[in-house]
């Protein structure tokens, strides 16, 4: 299998080892620092004008990540009272490449044949003021990051963004570029939903694996003290949201709870899908393993 290296998931800065910054570039204040909270290394991208500091997934522009996996978790945080952008390069199968970017400097949505461009709108602590404001006043808010601004994992669906803004089919991801304001604990590709707030027992329980839906994988997931919920402490958002029909103008968690998603008209866990023989031997192997394997990747330029 062309693909097989990158299953069930992938863990983008482990496998390309960003700590040796031999495949990976950085420019400006990029720097790895422990982050007491969340018990381990995550990466500050810091500079008065963002596009001055970044951290860059492949090192060159003639290099590819050649990444196939539908989703890209990106584990990150805002940094308070500052404004951050990411670019992701994405290939469609016909060989067009496609820039995808979000930005909370970004005042509203732009698409162009070849760009695709969202705001998008930070979340804040659960029950403070900018968190209780109703969903259609936060249109207004785009902008620096409030205060409390949490930690996010960002889901966002490669293809269906492809498909629903360009009438694409997604390839593979060439690149990314992270750019400051931003605290970043990890990247991850996979074809499989992966629901932080959901365990392996309860998954098991619930046999979420008919719908497609798996636990994080350990080492991508976010700490949870005992006798709290993930979804009170951190954000979830998928992009866009599942079933959607129709695009969406920006980036936001539009309700509280486990599958909270961009401005979807109901918070909901995937609908049921059929599952292939291949994804069901993917979901069990999510359950055996914490870390992908470690195989070499050919670099294609």
């Amino acid at each position: 299998v062309p693909a097989a290296w990158q299953r069930p998931y992938l863990n983008i800065f482990k496998h390309f080892r960003v700590e040796e910054w031999k495949r990976s570039a950085r420019e400006g204040d990029v720097a790895a620092l422990t982050d007491a909270r969340l018990k381990g290394t995550v990466y500050r991208i810091r500079g008065s004008v963002p596009t001055t500091s970044y951290l860059q997934l492949p090192r060159t522009g003639t290099q590819s990540l050649g990444l196939v996996g539908r989703y890209l978790y990106l584990l990150f945080r805002p940094m308070p009272h500052k404004h951050f952008v990411i670019h992701l390069d994405v290939a469609t199968e016909e060989n067009q490449v496609v820039r995808i970017s979000f930005s909370n400097l970004f005042k509203e949505f732009k698409s162009t044949a070849t760009w695709l461009q969202f705001p998008f709108i930070c979340g804040a602590a659960k029950g403070s003021v900018h968190d209780r404001m109703p969903r259609t006043s936060r249109r207004g808010l785009v902008g620096a990051a409030p205060a409390d601004v949490r930690w996010t994992c960002l889901v966002l669906d490669l293809r269906s963004i492809l498909s629903l803004y360009l009438n694409r089919r997604y390839s593979h991801l060439k690149s990314v570029k992270l750019c400051s304001n931003l605290l970043v604990k990890n990247l991850c590709t996979s074809d499989l939903v992966f629901d932080p707030g959901v365990t392996l027992s309860e998954a098991r329980q619930a046999d979420l694996a008919c719908c497609g839906v798996a636990p994080m994988p350990r080492e991508m997931a976010f700490p949870v003290p005992k006798g709290e919920k993930w979804h009170d402490l951190y954000d979830y958002i998928r992009f866009p949201s599942e079933g959607s029909r129709l695009p969406y103008d920006s980036i936001q968690k539009s309700c509280s709870g486990p599958a909270a998603v961009l401005e979807g008209p109901v918070c909901q866990l995937p609908q049921p899908v059929t599952l292939t023989k291949a994804v069901h031997d993917r979901l069990s192997l999510v359950h055996q393993i914490t870390s992908p394997k470690a195989v070499s990747a050919s670099w294609r330029r």
